[in-house]
């Protein structure tokens, strides 16, 4: 028992020589989706967005007039402003580093903390040039202030150049950043889309009409009708945006509630835009000193107290009193929404800022937009009593679902209806064509599954535990089964003889469990469900299953994954072969993956590997398959005792005794 002990401690020494302190930017580099959200697209553009983000704060400020953005054929992007340039002088606490490598290569430095520099901005933790520079292999900063032009170049956090004057510069001024993200990053296929960074360029001018901004691409990058050049202003600001996206929509007024006040003490400034179409679902744009907050935040519910208690108020004017009952989502329901707030030190959720969570901003928001819409109501009372009629409409559909909710509440032989919308996570497409329902076990491997998912095509539906067996059970067990209900109501096709393939919600049906025996067990179970309850779902070939691995294995800079043992043997025998020591991790579940990783290996389309369940093309005339199924699901376990004795010999000894 000693002996057992000591081994077991010398493999476990846990002291000061194991602890790690990264320096300069290399935790950024390390787990780069602590700062930009990942290293998927998204959060290579997001690279895009601290750099335009910085000149914006510099025309925000009132220094800078003009944001020049050009998109070169090598996929490096430049940005520069004609703004008051980064300091180049020494740092007070650094003095043999200027003030631009302290902030290209340090977290947590730049101008904003104090508030002297800039009275509102967008960087806030000093660390967004700094991410953009540690994630860039290649990364130019070029400065003219003063009347002379400096010039240091970068690649992946550290200098690779010393700070150089070029000489003077008459009309010059301002900041230019050139970088190019890095492949080692990202990975090796990692661009820029002009599209998207097109779109970027014209929403920042929307959202600040003091600024001009010019775009520029080179046209062998662009693959659609994204310009190769553009020059942005608006000088009506969100106003101008929301007409253009309007388009020729019928609205509820013809007129846009729209305007922009300054927020008292110079705190900051609010800038909105609604418009109420008389079709469509409607959409929501929030920002904060120009970023936006796709998840909106604070902000956005300022906005929506300030309509809502407009709206009642003026019902209450004209004696409206069935306006009581109106809540927000009535007056917002298909409303174009456009919202700009600029605040000093704006609190968001995480570095990525998707979401406002400023206490203030809702009071300051509601306190600037409230009396001015309760002007826009009363000023034109036909105005006012077509769009409270509008919002009225809407309340009736509220109430009247909730009522039919209550109905089915009472008379439902079970609880799949109120159930599902809590458990399966839909995908964003309304057409069949194209999407895919991943069934998994377990709230934790759903979880992963749901960071992991395109969500545009691609739903998640969590089961608890293994899935009744349906070969065993009769139809009153089946059809109280929670879980089969559950599954039966996402996918909308019905079962046995009232099975409609043109009710299918999903052109893909994956089964998606653990790499291991139990994982095994539940894919099982899995298809004896669709086999016996929906056999026209597998016979046209809608039924998938999914191969996550059960290894990772890494040396070096190479990592492979393997689906199991005779898998990581063969990789060890060829990618491995000769490269010295192979660390292998074993995956304990799908819930234990990292997001990025079961996107990496299991559900991204490009990159994953499906097995599709088929059934044979005369299925309908062999006896001989559900007899198969029978013997080995359904309720006589001597089938299966046989089966398994019969089966025995063909087992590799080497597999038992390992």
């Amino acid at each position: 028992m000693s002996d057992l002990f000591s081994a077991t401690a010398t493999s476990t020494d846990y002291d000061a020589s194991h602890i790690e302190v990264l320096e300069g930017l290399e935790p950024v580099r390390r787990r780069p989706g602590m700062y930009i959200g990942g290293v998927d697209e998204r959060a290579l553009h997001h690279l895009a967005s601290e750099v335009l983000d910085n000149a914006m704060d510099e025309a925000v400020a009132g220094h800078a007039t003009r944001i020049e953005i050009s998109l070169e054929a090598d996929g490096s992007l430049t940005i520069v402003d004609n703004g008051r340039g980064i300091p180049v002088d020494p740092h007070p606490k650094y003095p043999d580093k200027s003030a631009l490598e302290v902030i290209m290569t340090m977290l947590h430095s730049g101008g904003k903390f104090s508030g002297k520099a800039y009275a509102t901005s967008g960087g806030l933790h000093g660390v967004g040039i700094s991410v953009v520079n540690a994630l860039s292999s290649r990364l130019v900063v070029e400065v003219a202030r003063g009347r002379e032009l400096f010039r240091q170049s970068f690649s992946r956090g550290h200098k690779t150049s010393e700070l150089e004057a070029m000489g003077a510069v008459q009309s010059r001024r301002g900041t230019s950043v050139a970088f190019l993200p890095d492949t080692e990053i990202f990975g090796p296929d990692a661009r820029f889309k002009p599209a998207r960074l097109c779109r970027l360029a014209r929403s920042k001018a929307y959202l600040f009409r003091g600024v001009e901004i010019r775009w520029k691409c080179d046209p062998a990058l662009i693959h659609d009708d994204t310009p190769a050049s553009a020059v942005f202003q608006f000088p009506g600001g969100l106003a101008d945006h929301l007409r253009e996206q309007l388009g020729d929509r019928d609205l509820v007024s013809p007129e846009l509630f729209a305007g922009r006040v300054d927020l008292p003490d110079s705190q900051g400034a609010v800038e909105w835009a609604v418009a109420w179409p008389l079709y469509g679902e409607g959409s929501g744009s929030y920002y904060c000193n120009t970023i936006p907050t796709p998840d909106g935040g604070t902000h956005e519910a300022g906005l929506r107290a300030a309509l809502t208690k407009g709206i009642k108020g003026f019902a209450a004017l004209i004696n409206q009193k069935k306006a009581s009952d109106v809540q927000a989502e009535d007056v917002l329901t298909g409303a174009e929404v456009m919202l700009s707030l600029f605040i000093r030190d704006p609190q968001f959720q995480s570095q990525t800022k998707d979401r406002l969570t400023s206490p203030e901003a809702a009071r300051l928001v509601e306190s600037a937009i409230r009396d001015h819409f309760d002007h826009w109501l009363s000023d034109a009372q036909d105005r006012g009593r077509a769009l409270l009629g509008f919002v009225l409409e809407r309340m009736d559909e509220r109430l009247r679902r909730r009522a039919e909710l209550a109905t089915k509440r009472k008379t439902a032989t079970n609880k799949r209806n109120l159930r599902l919308p809590g458990k399966l996570t839909d995908c964003a497409s309304d057409d069949a064509a194209g999407t895919e329902l991943f069934i998994v076990e377990g709230d934790s491997a759903g979880g992963s599954a749901k960071q992991a998912r395109d969500r545009k095509t691609q739903a998640v539906l969590p089961i608890r535990g293994k899935i009744l067996n349906v070969a065993s059970a009769n139809s009153a067990k089946i059809g109280a089964n929670t879980e089969i209900a559950d599954l039966i109501q996402a996918l909308g096709c019905g079962t046995r003889d009232r099975y409609n393939p043109e009710a299918l919600r999903y052109e893909r049906i994956v089964i998606m469990a653990d790499a291991d025996v139990d994982g095994a067990h539940i894919t099982t179970l899995l298809m004896t469900f669709f086999f016996q309850e929906m056999p026209g779902l597998v016979k046209d070939g809608h039924l998938f299953v999914a191969q996550p691995p059960l290894y990772r294995l890494a040396q070096g800079g190479t990592i492979a994954y393997a689906r199991d043992d005779a898998h990581k043997a063969e990789l060890e025998a060829t990618v491995f072969k000769g490269r010295g020591k192979v660390e292998v991790g074993r995956f304990k579940g799908l819930g234990e993956m990292a997001a990025s990783q079961l996107k990496e290996t299991t559900m991204d389309p490009a990159k994953r590997t499906l097995l599709r369940v088929t059934l044979p093309t005369d299925y309908d005339a062999r006896a001989d398959v559900k007899d198969l199924v029978e013997r080995l699901m359904g309720r006589n376990p001597e089938h299966r005792f046989a089966f398994i004795q019969a089966s025995a010999e063909a087992v590799d000894a080497e597999v038992i005794d390992a």
